[in-house]
């Protein structure tokens, strides 16, 4: 059964945005009207540090037609009238400093075209939230004075609500795509060929490709002497090779997972964008210290072209970086 919220978000006008579109974010008082007792709209939340954009003018970046579940099953989930924004990331000031700078989701009805056009008004959904409630809603009420720190609520964590599990066979999401104008022609077709070879090759017997896992068994290394990388530095990633060499049978280091959506930058030359040390687990809510040397690069962000399950995401997640698999430039130097 649909959800009375879903059935109200559906009723809405859809924009039917396209890559490249500007729009204007609405005010916070018309956003606001919008929502839920839970901060939400069609199940997606809004967030305090989405507050910041209200009444700025940007681009679109993608439709978001279509996103990756980091909860449970790493596949990709059906979104409706949603899209992400050029730049506009999370800041993590609501969410007790988290360092993942997560791009951020947008349904259609918190925007609007640029310039909007004349007509009859538009009935919305007028259930609203006030400003202190959405700074409430961050946390779970229940646990919120827990021994663990309490647990948070945000678009990450709660993603499941926004979307349903789609299958990397339904051909439907893939034409999306394209009329949005998220994905080239040429870029489609370079990247379902590549997918279709990886299914003959796991169906011939090579079962984990591309995810080719690591040598090592045990404890994975860490440099000798760490590089202190800081934001602004230039580095080259390590050869795939070489980053191989570091990694166990579960492509990690030291706990960090090496995703295949990283393998194409190996070889680069990128700018140290941050450290990351702290960052909010997505599957329970909790805020995670990173152990050990961790920073992301510039960028450098997943474009979903190597994963079966999540072809063409546009959540462009930005990858941890181990200092291992990475070395300073002569620039740098």
């Amino acid at each position: 059964m649909v959800s009375v919220d879903k059935q109200n978000h559906r009723r809405q006008a859809r924009l039917g945005l396209q890559a490249g579109d500007l729009i204007e974010i609405r005010s916070e008082r018309e956003i606001l009207a919008t929502l839920d007792d839970q901060g939400k709209l069609g199940g997606l939340q809004f967030m305090p540090e989405m507050l910041q954009y209200c009444g700025r003018q940007v681009r679109v970046f993608r439709r978001a037609d279509k996103t990756c579940d980091t909860i449970r099953t790493s596949k990709s989930m059906r979104m409706l009238d949603t899209v992400h924004l050029a730049d506009l990331r999370c800041d993590g000031t609501a969410h007790g400093g988290c360092e993942a700078a997560c791009l951020l989701f947008w349904k259609e009805a918190w925007l609007k075209p640029v310039p909007e056009p004349t007509g009859p008004a538009v009935e919305r959904p007028h259930i609203g939230v006030s400003h202190e409630q959405l700074y409430s809603l961050t946390v779970r009420r229940e646990d919120a004075e827990a021994q663990d720190g309490p647990t948070y609520v945000c678009q990450a964590t709660t993603l499941l609500e926004a979307g349903t599990l789609m299958e990397w066979w339904d051909i439907r999401q893939y034409w999306r795509e394209l009329r949005s104008g998220n994905v080239s022609l040429g870029t489609m077709v370079r990247t379902l060929l590549r997918s279709w070879y990886g299914v003959m090759r796991r169906a011939f017997g090579d079962r984990k490709f591309p995810y080719l896992r690591g040598p090592l068994e045990g404890k994975t290394p860490s440099l000798p002497q760490p590089l202190d990388l800081r934001a602004g530095e230039c580095v080259r990633v390590r050869s795939r090779d070489e980053v191989m060499a570091t990694l166990n049978r579960k492509r990690k280091n030291r706990g960090l997972y090496f995703d295949v959506e990283m393998e194409p930058y190996c070889g680069e030359e990128h700018r140290v964008l941050r450290r990351v040390n702290r960052i909010i687990n997505e599957r329970t809510g909790k805020m995670m210290v990173i152990p050990g040397d961790c920073v992301m690069l510039d960028g450098v962000v997943c474009n979903g072209l190597l994963s079966r399950d999540r072809l063409f995401c546009p959540r462009s997640i930005y990858p941890y970086w181990r200092e291992i698999w990475l070395q300073r430039t002569d620039e740098s130097a």
